[in-house]
């Protein structure tokens, strides 16, 4: 199980609980998953749109990566504030609009989910807390079954979304590859590899770093530059490591800091090949990688799909994140500045 903090913080056992937390999603929630794949097949939609902030955006930019590449289908986040503050009537007639949230209750996300409900959308809900307005003015209920997430840093929520979202598109495509990962996956996280102290302690020293990803990695990548500076005041800036290499190596010198969450699909040679050109003009790269072998960084789990690697790596690098947070002296269960529950308009 992941190792907790001398001092153990909610976010630790937060982090711990993940793998109860998908078990449970697989039980409660595998005939609705098939239910609705049965559904969207029927109805064939030309567009999926998201509507989320937050860690959940992230989770929405994982949903996007695996409704393109396994559905063919385009997927776009819309922002809440068309609805919220502009009040602009959508086209969405035939489409499908997926909700990402934890607390259900943002208005904004809520106006946005209405105002695509009213536009001809198919609106689905992710969302862990059921009793929520999102929840109940959605089409289609997927609930997260997380259980009650306290510390203020989204971790088995953000972690349960993803894997709604792997088993939704799952579902939908009849992959029985991906199904087949999917239903395993809780027990392959249950016993996760150690952080070594070495990169707690290298990623603690840091005021500034880059995070990178491609293809499913990518929303990791994305969410861990969040989450460092959410626990940890350390600004970190998310980039494709085909981004990477535009303007942001302008700042790359001697030991620049670089996360790499390696991809495990056809992305992984375009990022072997990115990683080992930073470190060439001088950056440290830390890698996040089920073939680590000698390379300095943190050995993930092996989920048995390229897939579903990034919650994999989501799930070590919270751990890593809620030591560092202590190792700079600050509590990761209350961050300055921030609530459990942003109210956004």
């Amino acid at each position: 199980m992941t190792e907790l903090s001398p001092v153990a913080s909610h976010m630790a056992r937060e982090v711990a609980e993940i793998p109860e937390a998908l078990g449970r999603q697989v039980t409660e929630t595998a005939a609705a998953q098939a239910a609705l794949g049965r559904r969207l097949r029927d109805m064939d939609p030309t567009v999926v749109v998201t509507i989320a902030r937050g860690s959940s955006d992230h989770a929405a930019l994982y949903l996007k990566h695996l409704v393109e590449t396994r559905l063919g289908l385009p997927c776009c986040s819309i922002g809440p504030s068309v609805a919220s503050v502009y009040g602009t009537a959508l086209r969405l007639k035939g489409g499908v609009a997926v909700t990402i949230s934890q607390s259900g209750g943002s208005p904004d996300l809520l106006a946005m989910q209405r105002a695509a409900r009213a536009g001809g959308a198919l609106t689905i809900a992710i969302v862990n807390d059921v009793a929520s307005p999102i929840a109940s003015e959605a089409d289609v209920l997927l609930p997260l079954c997380s259980g009650r997430e306290i510390s203020v840093a989204a971790t088995k929520t953000m972690v349960a979304s993803l894997f709604a979202s792997a088993a939704l598109v799952g579902a939908w495509s009849e992959d029985a590859a991906l199904n087949q990962a999917v239903a395993a996956l809780p027990d392959r996280l249950s016993d996760m590899a150690s952080i070594p102290d070495e990169i707690v302690s290298w990623v603690a020293a840091q005021g500034s770093l880059y995070t990178i990803g491609r293809g499913p990695t990518f929303a990791a990548a994305a969410e861990a530059a969040l989450k460092l500076k959410e626990t940890s005041a350390i600004h970190a800036e998310a980039f494709s490591s085909a981004e990477v290499l535009h303007g942001p190596t302008g700042l790359i010198v001697d030991d620049f800091p670089v996360l790499c969450f390696m991809a495990e699909d056809a992305a992984r040679a375009g990022m072997n090949a990115t990683r080992d050109k930073l470190t060439g003009m001088g950056a440290r790269c830390a890698s996040f990688d089920r073939r680590l072998g000698d390379r300095f960084g943190v050995s993930i789990a092996d989920c048995g799909h390229p897939l579903l690697a990034p919650l994999a790596m989501l799930q070590s690098f919270y751990a890593l994140a809620e030591r560092v947070a202590q190792r700079r002296g600050r509590n990761p269960d209350v961050p300055p500045h921030l609530q459990k529950v942003t109210q956004t308009l």
